[in-house]
């Protein structure tokens, strides 16, 4: 499979690719350089990070602390 190289340094993964190895729109790639090939890896994601901040409690959680353990400032 061929792909061009856009202006700006872009290039198109082949659909076929894509869907083989699983890489979708925001896949974080890792590329390397060896014996003159162009090497592309999904990038290794922390799972803490891949969910931080999709919780949505609908309260604030600094006054829920406070209500638990009790206002120090009492």
């Amino acid at each position: 499979m061929k792909a061009i190289v856009a202006e700006r340094g872009q290039v198109t993964i082949p659909k076929a690719l894509r869907d083989k190895l699983g890489i979708r729109p925001g896949t974080a790639l890792e590329f390397d350089a060896k014996d003159g090939a162009l090497i592309a890896r999904k990038a290794q994601t922390d799972p803490v990070s891949k969910v931080f901040g999709c919780l949505v409690l609908g309260f604030d959680t600094d006054k829920y602390i406070r209500s638990v353990r009790g206002d120090p400032k009492k």
